[in-house]
This record gives structure tokens, sequence and C-alpha cells, in this order.
């Protein structure tokens, strides 16, 4: 019998061609397994309702066309109701679009280089809100701004030599020199995240305009959020580096940019070190900046409680606990092992958590596995959910109370549903097993050759660009239901 080989699916992300250690995707296009265009419009009504129980299936089994993969993820996110008409969604997007670009103006009315097509990679003020007056961080902030002379002065004063350094002699970015180490530090992803909680809303707005170069700054929140800024510049010059997309000046900015929004309106939370990782494909897969921003904000909401950071704690502490939790009960030698080394608090697998295997995997194989994942743990309800927490901070009793449609839900989340109400802890996310499944088919190897915690991380990096995403989510959802069944006699 014959049987689609598949079509790769790199060329669709086209990497720089000095970039030969970059691992090869697994993901392959093919034909009656991955959703295509055609299945995909095919499941709309003729006025726009969405019977995503018929892509869901296929999204498991063998992805998305890239092509299509911005407006299905849309869906799978919470971005919009599958019930919901072409004519209700497109009113939704273009306020959606509008909100984002007042949010956007009021960034930019705290500091010029919001929305201008330039990134900020210097620190722009102290802690106790005094600009600093480095002549280099003026010019990169304030170019219009700053003396004749000290622009000069400077340019006589440093050269433009080539380095991995991703600033030029005049402060603006070069996109040359993108070679920054894009690895993310367990000791360094608090860094900036932990901001003013009194509104994380983003409600209010900015009437005044910026104050004058040299003004010392008193609101608190405005200060918090500039401190943030040249850390999102400094990790959006080190994400997907590899890419030709990010070539472009135009595209760092735009993530740039939707990330220093994203820190201004969810203060509780802010912006820490990986959630470049999470936007970039949005700003890939969206054309328009305010659709991408709106994704990476849905995506958020599944993810924000793992940046959620205190003096004391990260919020991701509570998934690897739960890790823990899942370990000790399906392989409780390696459990035993892992505490045995130290290794208890499972702080080895955060970053895994923390950008969803981004680094395990290559660019395509990430977003297949991220779509599997999401297909797999489809909740229909997801967009009603979202609205209502806006609105009244919190799921109303009619929505509590509402029966969902099993068949619209995804594989994984019909599990969760057959055991609601049988414990009254909350369901576990399935990136969680997805460790669990790595952390299973390397267990021997573990157990026989780790010595100590240095062992275990060099153990689990060896997978990088080894691991195949459709397996590792079986393996995931196999190692669910033995949870669910051992959780259900403890």
């Amino acid at each position: 019998m014959w049987r689609d080989p598949g079509t790769p699916a790199d060329s669709f992300y086209e990497v720089r061609p000095e970039c030969t250690d970059v691992p090869k995707s697994r993901f392959k296009i093919r034909a009656g397994k991955t959703l295509s265009a055609r299945k995909w419009h095919a499941a709309f009504s003729p006025d726009g309702h969405l019977d995503i129980s018929k892509t869901l299936g296929r999204i498991q089994h063998g992805g998305i066309h890239p092509s299509i993969r911005g407006e299905v993820w849309e869906f799978l996110l919470g971005c919009y109701d599958p019930n919901s008409t072409f004519e209700e969604r497109e009113q939704i997007r273009q306020h959606r679009r509008v909100q984002y670009a007042l949010w956007k103006e009021d960034c930019r009315q705290m500091d010029p280089v919001v929305g201008s097509g330039r990134i900020i990679t210097a620190p722009l003020i102290t802690e106790d809100g005094v600009p600093i007056q480095d002549p280099l961080v003026l010019l990169e902030a304030n170019p219009d701004k700053v003396p004749t002379s000290t622009a000069e002065k400077n340019e006589d004063d440093v050269k433009p030599e080539p380095s991995n350094d991703n600033t030029s002699h005049d402060g603006t970015l070069d996109n040359d020199n993108t070679s920054h180490d894009a690895t993310l530090d367990n000791d360094n992803t608090s860094h900036d995240a932990t901001l003013d909680a009194a509104s994380s809303n983003g409600s209010e707005s900015v009437s005044k305009p910026p104050p004058p170069v040299g003004e010392i700054i008193l609101d608190k929140k405005i200060i918090q959020w500039k401190l943030t800024l040249h850390q999102i510049g400094l990790d959006v010059v080190r994400t997907d580096r590899t890419l030709v997309f990010y070539e472009k000046q135009e595209n760092l900015s735009k993530l740039w940019d939707i990330l220093a929004v994203y820190a201004w309106i969810d203060k509780d939370v802010g912006y820490c070190q990986g959630m470049s990782d999470l936007c970039s494909p949005m700003i890939m897969l969206l054309e328009d900046e305010g659709d991408a921003f709106w994704c990476f904000e849905r995506l958020m909401r599944r993810l924000r409680g793992n940046f959620r950071c205190t003096d004391s704690s990260v919020g991701v502490e509570t998934q690897l606990s739960n890790l823990a939790s899942i370990t000790q009960v399906l392989d409780p030698k390696l459990h035993q092992h892992l505490e045995t080394l130290g290794g208890g608090d499972y702080l080895f697998a955060f970053r895994m958590l923390m950008v969803l295997f981004r680094r395990e995997f290559s660019f395509c194989d990430s977003l297949y596995l991220w779509e599997m994942m999401w297909a797999l743990e489809y909740d229909p309800d997801l967009f009603s959910m979202y609205e209502e927490a806006d609105s009244t901070g919190e799921k109303s009793e009619e929505s509590k109370g509402k029966t969902k449609a099993i068949r619209q839900c995804g594989k994984f989340e019909r599990e969760n549903q057959r055991c609601a109400g049988k414990n009254g802890d909350a369901p576990l996310p399935i990136s969680l097993f997805l460790v669990a499944s790595v952390l299973k088919e390397k267990s021997a190897k573990l157990q026989q050759e780790a010595r100590g915690l240095d062992d275990v991380v060099k153990i689990l990096n060896d997978i990088t660009g080894n691991l195949d995403a459709k397996k590792a989510c079986n393996g995931a959802i196999k190692l669910h239901k033995k949870y669910l069944k051992k959780a259900k006699k403890t």
C-alpha cells in the first residue's frame, strides 16, 4: 500500500544559511493526515460556525498545514468561539485591534521608542526613577533629543568594529550580529518579573506626554515597566536568531513592542525571560501585530502562573511539585533516585515547562508539538471562560453548571471531564505529562548513569533535536490515563 512520505515543512521557516548546526525538523506535511486548508474551511458552516470536532483529530495526528496555522491557533487558544459567525468574529477582531492600538499608544506616551521601529537594549532608568545619562542610552532611547555635540562626540569615541554585541556604535540594533546565547538559565528567569501587582487589567491610560530627557519619574508603575524594557530588548535579539524572518528590523521591533505592551497591561506578571520564545511564533504566523498580541495574550492565560513571581518563589514551582508527584506515582524508583541526588525539586525540568519545549525541538517541530498539545487539551468553553473572567473576574454560576459538548473537546480534555468531580483537584496540564514521558523514556539511563544533578542535566540536554513530537504526545496521553487510574486508588 502506498503511503505519502510527506513534505518537509522547514521551507516555511527559512533558516539563515550560515546556521548549519540547527536540528532538522521531523514534522512533515502529509496528505490525509495534516489538517489542510481545504479540510479546515470545510469545517465551517456558510455563516461561519465551526465544527471544531472535525479538525481536532487531524491536528492530533498530523498537525496543521503552515499556511493556515495562525488562524487555527486563534481558535485553539480561545481567541474566538467556534459557535460564532464570520461577522461576529470580525467585530471582535476589529475591537481588539483598536484596544491594542490604544494600549500601545499609552506605552508610546511613556516611552517614544514603542512603535518607532527601534528596540531598547540598554537600561533607561534607575530603580529610583532617575534617567540614566549615558550618551549611548540617550541615543538609543531619544535620538532626536540628544544634543548634536554629544552625538558627534560619541561617534568619534566609539568606532563600529565587528563584535558579538547587538548594539552598534550609535545605539541602534545591528541585525547581522544576533549571536547572543539563547539558553534560558534557571537562576535568571525571574529577572524583572516582580512587577507592581496593584492593577493587572491595564485599564488606566497615560494622559500626559513622556517626561523630558533627564526628568525624574515618580510613578512606581512606570518605573517598574521602564526597568524591563532593555531586558525585553536583550531577549528579543537572542530569540530565534537562526531564522531569516528575524533578520528584518521591523519583525524584531514588532516582537519587542508586543512584549512591552503586555508587560504594561499585566502588571502582576510583567515580563520574564522566556516570554519572547512563546511570543515569537505568533509574530511569524499572524501578519497583523494586534492579532499576534491577542494570540500571545491567550497563550499567557494558560501559562502566566508559571511566570508569576514573589520575593521568595517562582510560579513554576507549583508545576514542578506536580511533576514530582506524577513521577512518584508512575515511576517511584526514578523519583527516589532523583531525590537521593538532591533533585527532588525537579528544577532540571524548569526550562521545558517555562518555554514549552522550545529548546528541545527545532522551531518547526515545537510548533507541531504545541498545536497537538492544544488540540488534545481543547475546551470549547475557552472563549467564554476568558471573556467572563475579563468582565466579572471569575466564572459565572451559569457557566460553571453548563454541560460541555464532549465531542467538541480534545482527547486529553475528555479524560479530564470523565474524571471531573471524583476529586477536588484541578486538572493537570498535558505539558507535565510530556515532561513525565521524557523522564520515563530516559528512566533507565538516569538511574544507571546519573551520579549527580549535573549528570541529570546532561542526559536531558542530550534529547535536544532527538525527540519525536508525536511520540512524546502519545506517551503523555498514556501516562495521563495511567496516572488517573492510579490516583483513583489512592
